[in-house]
């Protein structure tokens, strides 16, 4: 096999993916309707519910082209009945992309806001379910990714179920990272995208929720032809096919990340991106940087970092430093405080880490920013 330049991708996706993923693409050309192929697609599917610890029979999953933003949009305007209410509990961007959507198919919704840096508080947040017992469907998202704050999906769950509502959560960004189980965390639906943590190809994104809840659906209002939700499982229970044309190179590459993280086992999977987490934090605090979020309150996941205070300081120099040298940072995604984030996802162990930082520095010295940086 042809050797591939090996990037380090510490952006939070698409994430750095071993070269048998890569080559996994290199196939010859099929028609995605052909019964071959279905048969693939239905194993890609069983494996999806294993990683979430999910009953076949009371789940399924239903994949989708598309990146994982049509995740939200799917199950928002196909989840709420025409009498029913969403309310999202938000505290950072990507729960507020949720909040976009709602607002542009014009559903009913409450944005139920907390500072980015901030856990949501669950008093509040069962006190506007007891105000409103129109919520039907409770969303939010696990970890926030723009700031890497680990939101408890737990007990957000059985609020929501404890007034009669279901539960969607936003899981790209922990899949196949941290481990998830749909029964005890009270998730109804969560959502991943083949490109983050089962370290695959981007256009492959997938839904893994309750089938009675997605059967009933069908009677909800029509707000999206092509991002139905259930339009597609139905397309799938009957022919085992994506309704529309499937990202074909994009399913064998997720098939063969599958393997692979079968292979590797969820629980050393998630022990080696703790790792790279924790020699992430190490790299920083030898030189000085702060993070946003409170050290107990993050994923494991993302790190998102302030900006030091230095006049030399400047991102995109920094940044294309470390891109010529193979090594991907990423600027924040916080409206109130400059920063950038450095992620523990993809195919890297400590080692890339330890290799990161003796650039990074270099970064630092070159464009003499001094060191321990000063806030």
């Amino acid at each position: 096999m042809q050797s591939i330049k090996r990037n380090i991708l510490l952006n939070p996706g698409p994430a750095t993916t071993t070269d048998t993923v890569k080559m996994a693409q290199v196939v010859p050309d099929i028609c995605p309707r052909e019964q071959e192929f279905a048969s693939m697609m239905k194993g890609l599917r069983e494996d999806l519910l294993k990683i979430v610890h999910a009953d076949p029979q009371k789940y399924t999953s239903v994949l989708f082209c598309g990146s994982g933003t049509i995740n939200i949009d799917v199950c928002l305007n196909s989840l709420l009945p025409s009498d029913g209410k969403v309310l999202v509990v938000n505290n950072g961007a990507y729960s507020t992309r949720a909040v976009e959507v709602c607002e542009f198919y014009g559903l009913p919704h409450i944005n139920l806001k907390f500072p980015v840096d901030q856990l949501p508080d669950l008093k509040v947040v069962e006190k506007t379910l007891q105000e409103n017992p129109d919520i039907t469907l409770v969303y939010t998202t696990h970890n926030e990714t723009g700031t890497g704050i680990l939101n408890p999906i737990r007990e957000i769950g059985a609020l929501a179920h404890k007034h009669n509502a279901i539960f969607v959560v936003d899981t790209t960004s922990t899949f196949a990272m941290r481990p998830i189980d749909m029964e005890k965390d009270n998730i109804d639906f969560c959502m991943a995208s083949a490109q983050k943590g089962l370290m695959a190809m981007a256009g492959l994104s997938f839904i893994v929720g309750n089938r009675a809840v997605i059967e009933v659906s069908k009677a909800y209002p029509k707000r999206s032809y092509y991002c139905n939700l259930y339009l597609q499982y139905e397309y799938f229970e009957k022919t085992g096919e994506m309704h529309f044309t499937p990202p074909v190179q994009t399913i064998y590459a997720t098939i063969q990340a599958l393997k692979e993280y079968f292979a590797e086992g969820e629980i050393a999977k998630w022990e080696r991106h703790k790792r790279v987490f924790e020699a992430i934090h190490k790299g920083l605090d030898e030189l000085g940087f702060e993070d946003v979020i409170k050290r107990e309150w993050q994923a494991g996941l993302v790190v998102s970092v302030k900006y030091p205070n230095d006049a030399n300081w400047d991102f995109t120099k920094v940044h294309d430093y470390c891109y010529e040298r193979g090594f991907t940072i990423y600027p924040g995604k916080i409206s109130t405080t400059n920063t950038f984030r450095l992620c523990s996802l993809g195919a890297i162990d400590v080692e890339d880490i330890e290799a990161f930082f003796k650039v990074f520095k270099d970064a630092l010295n070159h464009y003499n920013i001094s060191t321990p940086v000063k806030y």
